[in-house]
């Protein structure tokens, strides 16, 4: 029977060390302050399609595009359309 032995293999190289490659600006002012993050979501989902039907229900007489500028300006998230 043959020999079953498979041969040596040499071990890899650890990986290199990555500088840090960021730069800080030193002419940036010091502060805790975060930027602002806006959650906005590309699709409506299935409350915010409810509350358009709804309120198309109780208002059979407006056009879409009156619809839609409702929904534009309101104040509690505005819901774009598109």
């Amino acid at each position: 029977m043959p020999n079953m032995t498979r041969k040596p293999r040499e071990k890899p190289a650890p990986y290199k060390q990555r500088s840090e490659t960021v730069t800080k600006n030193k002419d940036a002012p010091a502060t805790s302050a975060k930027p602002h993050k806006v959650t906005t979501r590309k699709n409506l989902t299935l409350n915010d399609w409810l509350v358009v039907f709804a309120y198309i229900d109780t208002h059979p007489h407006q056009s879409q595009a009156e619809i839609v500028l409702h929904f534009e300006k309101e104040l509690t998230g505005a819901l774009a359309f598109s």
